[in-house]
């Protein structure tokens, strides 16, 4: 059930919602998010699924991921559904509104605060433990509370 949910959300972030309304290429402005690229053929992103899982499902951070290889429709899908993605991904690469180049390595994960900055760019394979403690580093040296 939480990967249908997760999959309508991935539809509803794509611009699906709105009404017309021009969508942001990164979703959860206001909130820290995290944006992690995968493939389905990289095996730390596969090792690393589970931990981001857990994250998106125990803080209350936004995670997001972005498919290195472009994928779309079915194909996406069925990609999610083998590695066990319970959080939305991305249809468009959200690093260009960031002003950032694609990255280069996988797996990577981006901090982006709330207003849209990114924190921190993380290459390889990252853990619960070590996207929360970058996340309260930041949290600490801009006086906000958790």
């Amino acid at each position: 059930m939480r990967l249908m949910l997760a999959l309508a959300l991935c539809l509803a972030l794509a611009g699906i919602e709105g009404c017309g309304e021009v969508q942001s290429p990164l979703p959860g402005k206001g909130q820290w998010r995290i944006v992690n690229y995968w493939a389905i053929w990289c095996v730390p992103c596969r090792e690393e699924i589970p931990e981001l899982n857990a994250l998106n499902r125990d803080t209350p951070l936004v995670v997001l991921s972005v498919n290195y290889d472009n994928s779309k429709g079915e194909a996406l899908l069925r990609q999610v559904r083998e590695l066990g993605i319970e959080f939305p991904v991305l249809e468009q690469d959200p690093a260009p509104s960031l002003g950032l180049e694609r990255p280069r390595v996988l797996p990577t994960t981006l901090l982006v605060d709330p207003t849209g900055v990114v924190t921190d760019t993380l290459v390889g394979p990252q853990t619960q433990e070590t996207l929360i403690a970058v996340w309260k580093t930041r949290l600490n040296a801009g006086d906000e509370t958790l």
